[in-house]
This record gives C-alpha cells, structure tokens and sequence, in this order.
C-alpha cells in the first residue's frame, strides 16, 4: 500500500474513518464554492468508492491527506485520470481539497509537491495537468507554487457542465517533468 510522506502530512489509503469528515467537508459551501454543488453524505461516500477504484486501476488516485503525528483527515491530494474528453486529454491531472480550518497553512501545497514528486520519479510521467474555475484563485496559488504554467489559449469549456452554467469556463495550468525538476533545483 502506497503512502507518500511530507513533513506534515501523509497522503495514504482511503479508511472507512474518513467518510465522515470528508462528507462534512463535501457539504461546506465554502471548499465546494468552485464546484457544481455540494454533495450529499451518498454523493461524498460515492465520490470515495471511485476513488478507491480508480487507486485499484491506477494504483494512485487523490489520496486522504492526515496531519502526521496527529491522524487527523484533512482532505485529499494526488493525481487523477479525468473522464472526460477535452483537448488536453488522456492526461493525469493534480488535485486537492482541504477542509476549510486547514486552508492558508501551505498544506495542499506540500501534499501536491510530494504528489508531484511521485508522478515523475516514480510514475515516470512527462506532464501533469491541472484545472480550475478562473475565480479559484487559492487553487491557482497553489498551482503557481508548484511551477505549473498557465496559457490563456488551452483555457476550456468542462464538458461536465452544462453550456451557461457560471463555473463551465476552466483555466489549465501545466507542469513538464522537466519544468519540475528546473523548478526544484536551487537558485
């Protein structure tokens, strides 16, 4: 079983421990005001059963984020496979969401570099994608914190959303492996 470590986080299995405060987190109007809507307690235990399974098809996946040392659930971060067609697809993308009193704390940050870190040591990909509503600008801090690069022209319309829906326009930031390790290497 795969667990990746920080120095405050691990980023680990998904436990039956975790649905309940993932589904408090889903239903916080807050951490889901760039998603479509919050989810119900079913919607948020669904959610994780597709996280499972993807883990078990991909063999990574977001993964429940806990503060070391201390076990508590405090989101996810990792790399996911989209399900949608788009012009930047098949891809992996990067992703987290932190329940809300653990925001500005740098935590998604560290968890998205260990995550990062594994998809091009580990995994050997050569890019990463991630994406977001233009007005998320905590996501495309975190986004600009990991070196990922954003170009106005691969800017999309989600297909997961209908056509007129507010958060239907994404902006798609990249980072190449080699962009990674660049960005890593001191100044």
């Amino acid at each position: 079983m795969l667990e990746l470590e920080t120095d405050r986080l691990r980023l680990r299995q998904w436990r039956a421990e975790d649905r309940e405060p993932f589904a408090r987190m889903n239903d916080d109007a807050e951490v889901m005001e760039f998603f479509p809507a919050r989810l119900t307690r079913e919607e948020s235990n669904a959610l994780v059963d597709r996280l499972e399974a993807h883990i078990a098809e991909h063999g990574f996946a977001p993964w429940a984020a806990e503060l070391r040392g201390e076990a508590v659930f405090i989101g996810y971060v990792g790399l996911a496979v989209p399900q949608f067609e788009a012009h930047f697809t098949p891809c992996v993308e990067i992703g987290w969401r932190l329940a809300r009193s653990y925001w500005g704390r740098g935590l998604a940050t560290e968890g998205a570099r260990a995550a990062a870190g594994y998809a091009f040591e580990e995994l050997g990909l050569d890019g990463l994608v991630s994406f977001t509503a233009p007005g998320n600008a905590r996501s495309r801090r975190v986004m600009e914190k990991l070196g990922m690069t954003h170009d106005a022209r691969e800017d999309f319309e989600h297909p997961g959303l209908p056509e007129g829906h507010p958060l239907r326009r994404h902006v798609l930031y990249r980072l190449s492996r080699d962009s990674w390790r660049d960005f890593r290497l001191p100044a």
